[in-house]
């Protein structure tokens, strides 16, 4: 069993700072830039440009397959440690996919990058900050989300600058080097921290005497499945619309004022963090859950509703970025909330697995749906999941509170 033995102590500002530059360095290089450098990887083998999205969802497939086992690693060996492995793979996978010869050979580069990048980005890093800083850790998630949601804002335009210059295997390799030379130290720095003084070093799934999954009752493994389900459906619906919202939009009338609405949704996102942040921390994960897995169904059902009215569809792509903006907070504060910190990595590596499988099989569903039926039945089909995954939240939430109300009902005669 791998250990590093602590002998610093980060302050937990800090932590989040470090972190959030590492998932901002991240996402970009590992998953928003693909988007730009696509045109060109796919001219580069003589592909369809749908060639070339569709090994990167075969990417994504494998990042889902792997991530419970990176939980269970995340829980063994800690966060940090499995992090700064990951920077060295995620470097070692691109510097394989810059060099691939052919499209065979580019796409398994692709696959081991996002494997690779279970490692490192958000899940792995809620439970390093978990594990940093015991009882601070779900005001530090939120204010990690706010960091790292700057990584599209700033890589759509880097990568796009640096192909004025340079190709996308010269791009990929530049990419390499900041994980290697930025992410690998910051990871390390973490490994060798002291752990906080309310940290309860929680049971690994693994050790003599834990069962299995963290000690979860009967009960509580139907809420962690309701939860997970919740989250999956509700990034079905997302991921599709996401990885076509400016053809969507043209095709429902939209035309050149497409792209310009589709540049809300980041900044939605952020602001809806911010807010979050000043406000929400001190509400249980639910609440913001249900409000951030309500506007995703919502956003879809105004779209079809008032397209092709440009104030519609601006209510559509501001509402799309609240909800994705809280899930991402609440996928990783949700959990610890309900279930505690034991075998939090492993957990998450399960209900990653649910979101990153039906992400990456989305796209291709929403575009079988508009090829065969219209736009506006494929949104309708993507209101209903989305409205089913917030369906499955809404039963956690009347389970979680009436479990509750027992003891607050005993406890209110003593009170008076």
């Amino acid at each position: 069993m791998l250990r590093v033995k602590p002998f610093l102590r980060l302050s937990p500002a800090a932590t989040v700072w470090l972190l959030g530059l590492s998932q901002i360095i991240g996402y970009g290089t590992l998953y928003y830039s693909f988007s730009i450098l696509a045109g060109g990887i796919a001219r580069s083998f003589a592909w369809p440009v749908a060639w070339a999205y569709g090994s990167f969802s075969l990417a994504l497939l494998a990042g889902g397959v792997i991530a419970p086992l990176v939980g269970r690693r995340i829980d063994r060996h800690g966060a940090a440690i499995v992090m700064a492995l990951g920077s060295v793979l995620c470097a070692l996978a691109l510097l394989g996919t810059a060099f691939a010869p052919n499209g065979i050979v580019f796409t398994l580069g692709l696959v081991a990058t996002q494997a690779a990048s279970a490692l490192v980005l958000y899940d792995a890093a809620f439970a390093a900050l978990v594990q940093a800083t015991g009882t601070e850790a779900r005001k530090r998630i939120t204010r990690l989300t706010l960091i790292a949601g700057f990584a599209s804002t700033l890589f759509w335009p880097l990568t796009s600058w640096l192909q004025a210059g340079l190709d996308w295997r010269q791009i990929l390799l530049a990419f390499a080097a900041l994980n290697l030379v930025l992410c690998l130290p910051i990871h390390g720095l973490l490994a060798v921290q002291r752990p906080p003084a309310d940290h309860d070093h929680p049971a690994r799934p693994d050790e003599p005497g834990t069962p299995p999954a963290a000690r979860l009752s009967g009960p509580e493994r139907r809420l962690l499945a309701l939860v997970t389900l919740g989250f999956a459906l509700s990034n079905f619906a997302l991921s599709a619309v996401l990885a076509q919202m400016v053809p969507t939009l043209t095709a429902l009338g939209l035309g050149a004022s497409a792209l310009l609405v589709s540049t809300l949704f980041g900044p939605s996102q952020v602001l809806v963090r911010l807010v979050n942040m000043l406000l929400g921390e001190r509400r249980h994960p639910l609440a913001a859950a249900l409000v951030g897995l309500s506007m995703t169904p919502l956003a879809l059902l105004v779209l079809m509703l008032t397209a092709p009215a440009g104030a519609g569809a601006v209510g559509f792509a501001i509402l799309l970025g609240f909800g994705s903006g809280l899930k991402s907070i609440v996928q990783g504060t949700l959990p610890l909330a309900l279930f505690g910190r034991a075998a939090y990595g492993s957990r998450l590596g399960v209900m990653a697995a649910a979101r990153q499988i039906l992400s990456a099989v989305a796209p291709f569903a929403f575009a079988a749906l508009t090829g065969a039926f219209g736009t506006t039945t494929a949104l309708g089909v993507l209101v209903i999941a989305g409205a089913l995954g917030l369906g499955a939240l809404l039963e956690v939430a009347r389970v979680h509170y009436s479990a509750r109300e027992p003891a607050r009902t005993e406890v209110l005669p003593a009170e008076r």
